[in-house]
């Protein structure tokens, strides 16, 4: 079973680096950081499967005698070695890099995930569910799918050296509006809930609770975030955290935009209940510098130069081996889907 374990698990890797599998979840995606307004954020690389092999220990050896990597994490027949992940970080860029050497629970929740993935297609594989007629087919497909992108991608690589200083700055200076973050408000919140199509009782209990609470909040020397962890019914614990305009809903933003910092607001009726803030704190909106959005410009350049590469290869192609559609086929096909 460990080989075609073997060849399934690798035809699942494969369609995963190019994105047409599904994956339980990524193990990285904790380490996923988008900067504030940056649109070129990069995409993190989802993590590899690991191939199976014939179950092992620390102690085997190789045909030469020599140790094997020391296995990590084990589910069935199938090891994680310390070499291969060390050769997974290796492949992230240094701001992951970075975050897992500050957070190492971040690499024991990315070996976790794998087991899990490991777990569940052992379980498939020893009730033949690859052998099922439509489960073959659609691994067929993935198959051919994963070998057209994976060969585009090989075709469509940017020169190592693109873009260039001078071509970051030309794209930056086109561009700057795009590096705007926006002001930001840093919020604590209480929430009532108290949907406007509640039956009377609700809503009488509701405002009990949010009388009990504006009482509080008034009382001399009054803590905000303690009356709210006490008295919300919102998951956030009263911190809202950072928020740009944009991501505050208009009702509330409107009522932030006229406090000063520190200040609470007045309660809000909205449809799903009541809302009171208060603002801790704000950020100025201002233009991130091309040294701040370096490493990610250079990314979205490569990434749309590898587009244009891979869109021009095609367009070769097709030029010497032109595609034709039979219409009066396809309009048949058509017909008989619709009846």
């Amino acid at each position: 079973m460990s080989q075609v374990l073997f060849r399934v698990t690798s035809l699942l890797r494969v369609a995963r680096a190019v994105g047409l599998a599904a994956m339980i979840g990524s193990p990285v995606s904790a380490l996923a950081e988008t900067p504030p307004g940056g649109a070129f954020a990069p995409k993190l690389r989802p993590a590899p499967q690991v191939a199976s092999k014939p179950k092992g220990s620390p102690e085997a050896v190789n045909n030469d005698g020599r140790s094997r990597e020391e296995v990590v994490a084990h589910v069935g027949d199938s090891d994680i070695t310390s070499a291969q992940l060390r050769a997974y970080v290796a492949t992230l860029g240094a701001r992951e890099r970075a975050a897992i050497a500050k957070e190492p629970a971040l690499l024991n929740q990315m070996v976790r995930l794998m087991l899990n993935e490991r777990v569940v297609l052992q379980e498939a594989i020893a009730k033949k569910w690859d052998q099922q007629p439509h489960v073959a087919a659609q691994l067929e497909q993935v198959r051919e799918r994963a070998l057209i992108e994976l060969y585009l991608q090989s075709v469509s690589i940017p020169p190592a050296n693109y873009p260039s200083e001078e071509e970051l700055q030309k794209t930056y200076d086109a561009n700057r509006s795009l590096f705007i973050v926006p002001r930001q408000f840093q919020l604590g919140h209480i929430f009532i809930s108290a949907p406007k199509d509640a039956d009377r009782a609700i809503e009488d209990k509701a405002k009990k609770t949010l009388e009990e609470i504006e009482r509080k909040l008034k009382a001399a020397g009054a803590d905000f975030m303690a009356v709210a962890r006490a008295g919300n019914d919102a998951s956030d614990g009263g911190d809202l955290g950072w928020l740009s305009e944009g991501q505050i809903r208009p009702e509330i933003r409107t009522r932030v935009a006229g406090l000063v910092k520190g200040a609470v607001s007045e309660a809000i009726r909205l449809d799903d209940g009541w809302h009171i803030v208060k603002l801790i704190d704000t950020k100025a909106s201002y233009t991130r510098s091309l040294a701040e959005a370096h490493e990610q410009l250079v990314q979205q350049m490569r990434t749309e130069r590898a587009n244009a590469l891979r869109r021009a290869y095609v367009a070769e192609l097709l030029k010497k081996r032109p595609a034709v559609v039979n219409e009066i086929a396809l309009s048949n096909l058509l017909d008989s889907v619709r009846k």
